[in-house]
């Protein structure tokens, strides 16, 4: 959209994975029957006191150090009052004017773009609400059931700047994010299960405009593909609208996956609405100095640091380093190829090319791969002695995804052994020659079709298990002989 500029924010709500939930004794778990995993607390009984967990501020703390920000020394718990049926309490216990974390930032990087800095106005924890099971489309769903298993899992919600520009900023940021809260451990961030969860706020101006224009928000966003599309149409409705002559208002929009839409849910309230008072039954939160130094000690290599160190290690591109570094278990993965493989580019060109591709087109994680980093640096090897081909090794590296095999017990199971053998091939390739003498003038005659003639009828008859490079160079001799 050429005159108009997009301004994006971002609210992703983050599951920490602590064992218990933020204000009771219930298990912190995800699934179960409805309903079943409760107790007064988390249920809204009348008199119910809740109990801080330690260990839900202490990956806030976490959390917050490693996005950058400061972590107040004095903060506190507020009730967030609205009805909706899955808030059995009626007020949801949450921070708004004294949060746990305040001023971060993260940096994102796009192909062919600088990097660019997106700041994090603040980081505050709440207890989550229960989940509405709709019997059928959310905007015209006949009734809806309620689940309360979720209800009082520990959230913290961390809020952006509306520094993006664009759909593909704000996915970048997001997995940025992701890959953030994986290298410390506060969370699983299934996004396909509730645990990582993002609101967008997108509103659109005019190009040199200083304003604001009015937002839409996009609720609950559950996949990196959904938020992209969700932003770039939003965009493009916003747009049209007030190309129109129409008036855009502040409203939560939900999008239809199936439509490729968003569409309108509610207006969308302001802070005034929520009337916020301190929570009376839990005391403000003061956080040591010297608690914030032990967790600062114990992060872990945070995706920023593991990427710088395999561009100046390893020799790596900055976006393929960024890539490597999306999770830890990735990291790992490659960490011990290079281990036991030295040639760092070309690992990073299989995890990003071919390991990459069967990761999404099967929808898994790199640890629900069975095939383990030495099994394919075993494969490089053999790749690199010529015992086969590059487009072996790609049949090979998928049976080994799948089945968890070696590549050398496959090669040996379905006869896939490069021809290597100077002796084996040159009698084949003057037979196929001396067969087609018409071929062999046109190649005298600069037709480049008659070697990729030659080569093919090579390959049928070895059934692709010639070696390439050795072919090339006895086909060239022996045409120059003639």
């Amino acid at each position: 959209m050429p005159d108009f500029e997009t301004v994006i924010g971002l609210e992703v709500h983050v599951e920490l994975k602590t064992r218990s939930k933020i204000f009771c004794s219930c298990a912190n778990s995800f699934g179960g029957e409805p309903n079943t995993n409760v107790c007064p607390v988390c249920s809204g009984f009348p008199g119910m006191l809740p109990v801080l967990n330690q260990q839900a501020v202490e990956y806030a703390i976490m959390t917050g150090l490693a996005l950058n920000c400061e972590i107040a020394e004095f903060s506190k718990f507020d009730r967030k009052n609205y009805f909706y049926p899955d808030l059995p309490k009626a007020y949801q216990i949450s921070q708004y004017d004294l949060p746990i974390c305040l001023s971060g930032y993260l940096d994102i990087e796009l192909p062919g773009q600088a990097r660019k800095r997106i700041g994090i106005t603040r980081a505050h924890m709440e207890e989550d609400a229960g989940k509405l099971v709709h019997q059928g489309d959310i905007t015209s769903t006949p009734f809806s059931l309620v689940d309360l298993n979720r209800s009082g899992v520990p959230l913290l919600e961390i809020v952006s700047e509306p520094d993006m520009r664009s759909a593909q900023e704000a996915r970048a940021y997001l997995e940025k994010l992701r890959s953030i809260l994986l290298f410390v451990g506060v969370s699983d961030c299934k996004m396909q299960e509730g645990s990582l969860r993002c609101d967008a706020n997108v509103s659109v101006r005019p190009l040199g405009q200083a304003e604001f224009g009015t937002r839409a928000e996009i609720k609950n966003l559950n996949s990196f593909r959904a938020l992209e599309k969700a932003i770039e149409y939003e965009v493009r409705r916003q747009v049209e609208a007030i190309e129109d002559g129409e008036t855009i208002i502040q409203e939560t929009r939900t999008w239809d996956d199936d439509k490729q839409v968003t569409r309108s849910m509610r207006s969308k309230e302001d802070a005034h609405d929520y009337r916020y008072f301190p929570e009376p039954d839990l005391p403000p939160l003061r956080i040591a100095r010297e608690w914030v130094a032990r967790v600062k000690e114990s992060l872990p290599e945070l995706p920023d640091q593991a990427q710088q160190r395999l561009v100046e290690e390893y020799g790596l591109p900055s976006y393929d380093a960024g890539l490597i570094t999306l999770s830890p278990e990735y990291l790992a993965f490659f960490d011990q190829c290079r281990a036991g493989y030295d040639q760092p580019k070309v690992i990073a060109n299989w995890m990003m090319g071919e390991l990459n591709r069967l990761l999404n087109q099967n929808n898994m994680e790199i640890t629900q791969s069975r095939i383990k980093a030495h099994q394919l640096v075993q494969m490089l090897q053999l790749l690199d002695e010529g015992a086969i081909s590059g487009k072996m090794a790609k049949s090979i590296f998928e049976e080994m995804f799948f089945t968890g095999k070696d590549a050398a017990e496959i090669v040996k199971e379905k006869g896939l052994a490069q021809i290597s053998d100077q002796d084996a091939l040159k009698p084949m390739i003057e037979q196929i020659v001396k067969e087609n003498p018409k071929v062999v003038q046109d190649y005298k005659n600069g037709k480049e079709k008659a070697f990729g003639f030659f080569i093919g009828q090579i390959m049928r008859i070895t059934k692709g298990q010639a070696n390439p490079a050795l072919v090339n160079q006895l086909l060239k001799e022996i045409l120059n002989q003639q």
